[in-house]
């Protein structure tokens, strides 16, 4: 009597198919994500450049004070500096991470079998995350409205 083990299933399944495996498809079909890899690659390693560059200066810049209030003033400003790319770099990473999400709801568009269905669902998936993309960038502003507006102790 025959039996059918699930490891004779999938061998049947994977035997099956193989003859319709198409290499170039395949690559095509990874192709977006390994352009969306590459992309937050480039930036990580940008911002970690940047990042690189900053501490950089500011331990220059404190290796040459020579009063302490110099040496206050110095890591005052390189706090500043700090807050300002931290900002910068989040926003640089929520542009990325919304243009890939619309770039997969238009692609998600595009080879949907019923396009007029998705349409009011992905309108909406759109808008939210250009709100939230205007919401981090409010956000950034007020903090760095709120760090300005703090006064030197006298």
């Amino acid at each position: 009597m025959f039996k059918n083990t699930p490891f004779e299933a999938a061998a049947k399944t994977l035997q099956e198919s193989a003859a319709k495996f198409n290499p170039a498809a395949a690559q095509e079909a990874v192709k977006p994500m390994m352009d969306n890899l590459k992309a937050w690659g480039d930036l990580a390693q940008s911002q970690a450049k940047a990042a690189q560059a900053a501490v950089a200066e500011s331990m220059e810049t404190l290796k040459s004070s020579k009063a302490p209030q110099e040496a206050f003033d110095s890591i005052k400003t390189s706090a500043e500096s700090s807050m300002t790319l931290a900002a910068k770099h989040l926003k640089e990473a929520t542009a990325l991470g919304v243009a890939q999400f619309q770039a997969s709801i238009e692609a998600l568009e595009k080879t949907h079998p019923a396009p007029e269905s998705l349409a009011s669902v992905a309108k909406t998936l759109k808008a939210a995350a250009a709100t939230m993309e205007t919401a981090v960038d409010t956000a950034l502003k007020n903090g760095a409205a709120a760090v300005a507006s703090i006064k030197k102790p006298r």
